[in-house]
């Protein structure tokens, strides 16, 4: 599997697993006391979305760039 096919994969299951957590989030803090931990739950998986989605946004810019570098023979 290549890199991005590697990425594009993991950005979907932690989408999945953002989305679990923000459900276990709603459901907790309808509890009259919720733990703090449950508020942070889906933080981790937002923040490596953050990452992973701003990688694949990048990338057709990138593979563009990378393609009018190499026509011109400047590249």
């Amino acid at each position: 599997m290549s890199w991005n096919n590697w990425v594009r994969q993991t950005h979907r299951w932690l989408s999945i697993a953002f989305t679990v957590a923000v459900i276990i989030n709603i459901a907790v803090m309808g509890q009259e006391k919720a733990p703090v931990w449950v508020g942070f739950l889906a933080l981790l998986p937002l923040a490596l979305l953050l990452f992973s989605g701003l990688y694949l946004f990048v990338l057709p810019y990138a593979t563009r760039w990378r393609r009018g570098r190499r026509a011109d023979g400047k590249g």
